[in-house]
C-alpha cells in the first residue's frame, strides 16, 4: 500500500501540473491581449447604454481561454494574432451596439449585448431528438457568439459542464461560461463545417464540396460557418461588412495582417 506522504506528493504534483497549464495558457493570451489593449478594443462595453455593461470583463475572458489551450497559441505569432483578431471581431459583431455615427466609430461598440433582443422564436428544433427542448425554456441568442438553438446549447453544455438544455439562462448570467460557449463554438468542428479555429490557423483543407461552393480560406469562411445561411452569397451584405470592419480594426491593434478572402459574397453556405 502506498504511503500517505507519497499519495500527498502525487496529489500535489497533479494539482501543480494543472495550475501550471492554466497559468501558461493565461500567460499566452495575456501576452497577445493585455488588459489595456482589451479595454481599447471594447471602449464602450461598460457604457450604461449597453445592456451587458459590467458583464464581459477581461478577467472572465482570460479565465475562459484557459479551457481552450490551442486558442491563440498555434502557429506563428502572426497567425496567433490573426486568429484572436478574427474571434474578437466575430463576437463583436454578434454583440454590437454600434451605429454608423456612433462615438469613436461603429467598431468601438462590441460586447454591448449579452442576450438577443426580442427573439422571434424559442429556437427549438423539435425534430432534434438528441438534444430535446424543455418546456418553458428558450434557446435564443446568448453570450458573445449569441449561442442559439437547442442543438448548440446541449453539446456546449456537455462539453463545458453545465446543463444547456435545462439551464440555458446561465450563458447570459455567468460571464466565464458565456465566453467559454463562444470559444467552444469557435474551436469545435461541426461537420460538414470545419472549426473557425482550423480555418484561421491554416489547418482547414477544403473538400470537393467546399471547392465547388468556393469556400475559400480566410476570415470570410468563419462568417460562413457562423451565419452563412443568412449572410453569404450576397453581394455587399451589410452584416458581413460590419464583421470585416471589426476584424480590420482589431488586426490593426494587434499588428497583424488580415489575410485574403475577407467576405463570403461568392461562397455558397454550408448545407
Amino acid at each position: 500500500m502506498a504511503q500517505p506522504s507519497f499519495l500527498l506528493f502525487c496529489i500535489f504534483l497533479s494539482f501543480f501540473s494543472i495550475l501550471s497549464s492554466y497559468q501558461t495558457k493565461a500567460t499566452t493570451i495575456t501576452r497577445l491581449v493585455s488588459k489595456s489593449l482589451y479595454d481599447s478594443m471594447f471602449i464602450h462595453k461598460d457604457n450604461t447604454a449597453c445592456p451587458a455593461n459590467g458583464f464581459y470583463t477581461y478577467e472572465s475572458f482570460v479565465k475562459a481561454t484557459g479551457r481552450f489551450p490551442r486558442f491563440g497559441s498555434v502557429g506563428s505569432m502572426e497567425t496567433r494574432r490573426r486568429e484572436v483578431a478574427a474571434f474578437l471581431a466575430q463576437i463583436s459583431h454578434e454583440t454590437t451596439g454600434g451605429w454608423p455615427t456612433a462615438p469613436d466609430g461603429p467598431y468601438a461598440w462590441g460586447l454591448c449585448f449579452k442576450e438577443e433582443v426580442s427573439p422571434q422564436s424559442n429556437y427549438c428544433d423539435s425534430s432534434n431528438t438528441e438534444w430535446p427542448c424543455f418546456s418553458n425554456k428558450t434557446y435564443h441568442g446568448r453570450g458573445p457568439i449569441q449561442l442559439s438553438w437547442n442543438y448548440n446549447y446541449g453539446p456546449a453544455g456537455r462539453a463545458l459542464g453545465f446543463d444547456g438544455l435545462r439551464n440555458p439562462e446561465i450563458v447570459a448570467n455567468n460571464s466565464v461560461i458565456a465566453f467559454q460557449t463562444a470559444l467552444w463554438f469557435w474551436m469545435t468542428e461541426q461537420s460538414p463545417k470545419p472549426s473557425c479555429h482550423d480555418v484561421m490557423i491554416g489547418r482547414y483543407r477544403p473538400t470537393e464540396a467546399d471547392l465547388a461552393a468556393n469556400r475559400t480560406v480566410g476570415f470570410g469562411l468563419t462568417t460562413n460557418i457562423i451565419n452563412g445561411g443568412l449572410e453569404c452569397g450576397i453581394a455587399g451584405d451589410g452584416r458581413v461588412n460590419d464583421r470585416i470592419g471589426f476584424y480590420q480594426r482589431y488586426a490593426g491593434l494587434l499588428n497583424a495582417g488580415t489575410g485574403p478572402n475577407l467576405d463570403c459574397e461568392n461562397q455558397r453556405p454550408f448545407a
